[in-house]
């Protein structure tokens, strides 16, 4: 199952990522953290697991907004 959600990950990042998306391509829009949210999950799931993983990206995403300074933060 992470295998999966890794390749749809993946998949978003090709397309629709901000930071890496054909549609946002030399564009200044980007993720308020390092790594981007989408590479934190895919290492979330690989350290984790799935549901371990899932939980961690979850959180990661819920602290990205306008209230959030950002900065580098990996999956402990």
């Amino acid at each position: 199952m992470g295998e999966l959600v890794i390749k749809l990950i993946r998949l978003y990042q090709k397309t629709l990522s901000p930071n890496y998306g054909l549609i946002f391509l030399n564009s200044s829009i980007g993720c308020r953290f390092y790594p981007s949210c989408s590479e934190y999950s895919i290492s979330a799931i690989n350290k984790y697991g799935f549901f371990g993983g899932l939980e961690k990206s979850l959180i990661r995403i819920l602290k990205c907004g306008p209230w959030s300074k950002g900065g580098v933060d990996f999956p402990n």
